[in-house]
């Protein structure tokens, strides 16, 4: 799949802006040419490199960008559409159902209502709003504040309608990259086990009783060793809070940095724990859409300290 740039336009209401549907396979160039019949070549090639052109949501310069056939062209003629800019949120993917985002270690993905802070969920209604105040998004899945990655969020109540009812369907997979203490004595294993939420310690506990808790299965495989430390691919088969947290911590390997569940402090001053790829089915178009996000650098700093 072509990843989309993580420059995402933000229009303002006064602008001249028209949507068009692109007829057939071909590039962003001679898509415009087709649809804007009145312009001239040259004409058309200065609104190019000025970002006048969107595809999908995404402005484009690129005049031979590949685009297909039922795909959205939208063309401001006063002006360059704005970039999406944040220091702790990227833009990865966006489409008229869906956002896909790049979050930041430290950054909240919703709040409770109390809190003051940005969160993904406020600083992506702010965006979608800044073009149409009655536009929405709505939190599909949560990373932790000390969690890193991509996160889905839904741009319409059908995508999340059918999100959240076929969870399980249409997210196909969801990878994480950690760093966890000790040296992991087998390369592959599943974790199954029973959490129930402590509400007194804001912890996520392993339970037998299984009408108490919620089954919660994490696999990972080991992909280097330190001495002290190993960096393991992470994949969740189920949704829970913190769930991986938890299996790593009940295996006697927390991840790396994670004191809530029992880690000493590290060297990067962060949790160790990067969420990697996401692979879904699209709950519009059914295509498959790949979206990955390589672990910090830090990481590998991490494993070899």
């Amino acid at each position: 799949m072509r990843q989309p740039s993580n420059h995402v336009h933000v229009a303002r209401h006064r602008d001249n802006i028209a949507r068009f549907t692109i007829e057939a396979d071909g590039t962003l160039l001679a898509a415009a040419a087709q649809i804007l019949k009145d312009h001239k070549p040259a004409k058309l090639k200065s609104m190019l490199r000025h970002n006048q052109f969107a595809v999908n949501g995404t402005p484009s310069s690129q005049f031979n960008r590949p685009v297909s056939a039922g795909d959205t062209l939208e063309v401001n003629f006063d002006r360059s559409f704005q970039v999406f800019s944040h220091p702790k949120l990227k833009l990865i993917y966006e489409d008229n159902d869906l956002l896909v985002v790049d979050k930041a270690y430290g950054l909240l993905s919703t709040g409770t209502g109390k809190e003051k802070e940005e969160t993904v969920f406020s600083i992506m209604r702010k965006y979608v709003q800044q073009r149409n105040e009655r536009a929405h998004v709505y939190v599909i899945h949560r990373l932790d504040r000390d969690t890193s990655g991509l996160m889905l969020l839904a741009r319409s109540t059908r995508a999340r309608d059918r999100l959240l009812k076929e969870w399980s369907s249409l997210v196909t997979e969801r990878l994480y990259e950690g760093i966890v203490e000790g040296v992991l004595p087998q390369d592959h294993d599943v974790v199954k086990q029973y959490l129930k939420d402590d509400e007194n310690n804001y912890e996520m506990q392993v339970t037998n009783d299984k009408s108490q808790g919620k089954l919660a299965v994490t696999e990972y495989t080991t992909l280097e060793r330190g001495q002290r430390f190993s960096r393991v691919l992470l994949v969740m088969k189920t949704g829970r809070k913190n769930q991986i947290r938890v299996a790593m911590q009940s295996l006697g390997h927390p991840i790396s940095g994670d004191r809530k569940y029992g880690a000493r402090p590290n060297g990067i001053h962060r949790l160790a724990l990067h969420a990697t790829s996401l692979t879904i089915t699209h709950p519009a178009t059914g295509n498959e859409l790949k979206f990955e996000s390589p672990a910090p650098e830090s990481f590998t700093t991490q494993l070899y300290l």
